[in-house]
């Protein structure tokens, strides 16, 4: 373990990183279960950007994509491979890196249901680096599975803040609650006002200021992660309806 440790930091150094045949089989497993069980528990996120990076390339590979992100102002140094990046709020596997740049491969699946496959190059994202037991939870817990996609509707100044409204799926709009939270993009916002179309947050100048939504336009589509716990809430209530239908 100690020389494997030793022999990715010297890669690393050279600004590059060849995996092994193992290693490679071990991100292919955490790019179809990308936030898989490790260490006992299931990775998360915060919803705290740490960095804005780019899209630096997109490679084809057998139906698969290989993203090369640029990453900017992200804390970087100790990147190691197979650890988990929320990338716009898609939790993805690093399979390569170098001295300011990681790769990592997008399925089909994952093109289809996300922005990420209508990504151009040098397209701003928003990164997160999977949250450590001893980090802060300054925003709410994300598991960088995306819900689906929605879109922006209009952008308006209030006072110094922006109010930003954006249309979503009636599907997730049901685990929206006002004063609830939501993850756009890989950004834990709260939720102003809900209805049957979309919802509206405010957004502060520094939060557009080190995010993608600096370069975010009316139109522009986004990423959605609706509150897990309104999701276990739901199993849950919905468990008790047919345990007690059961009984009588």
């Amino acid at each position: 373990m100690v020389a494997a440790q030793a022999a990715a930091r010297r890669c690393h150094a050279r600004g590059r990183f060849s995996p092994t045949h193992r290693e490679k089989r071990h991100a292919h497993r955490c790019l179809h279960q990308p936030c898989a069980l490790r260490a006992g528990g299931a990775l998360m996120f915060t919803g705290i950007v740490e960095g804005v990076g780019r899209l630096a390339a997109a490679e084809p590979r057998g139906g698969d994509v290989r993203l090369r992100i640029a990453v900017g102002t992200l804390p970087f140094a100790d990147v190691r491979l197979g650890e988990s990046i929320a990338v716009s709020g898609v939790c993805l596997t690093v399979v390569g890196f170098g001295a300011d740049w990681f790769e990592a491969d997008a399925s089909t699946e994952t093109l289809a249901l996300t922005t990420l496959g209508a990504l151009e190059p040098g397209a701003a994202v928003n990164l997160e680096r999977a949250m450590r037991p001893t980090d802060r939870l300054g925003g709410h817990l994300v598991s960088g599975h995306v819900d689906g996609i929605g879109r922006v509707e209009s952008i308006h100044d209030d006072a110094r803040a922006q109010r930003w409204r954006f249309a979503a799926p009636p599907a997730l709009l049901r685990y929206v609650a006002k004063k609830g939270s939501i993850c756009v993009d890989g950004v834990s916002l709260t939720v102003n006002a809900v209805d049957a179309h979309g919802f509206e947050v405010a957004l502060i100048p520094h939060t557009v200021a080190h995010t993608a939504f600096a370069e975010t336009r009316v139109g522009d589509a986004v990423n959605l992660e609706v509150d897990l716990i309104a999701r276990y809430v739901e199993r849950l209530l919905a468990s008790g309806e047919a345990a007690t239908g059961s009984r009588g």
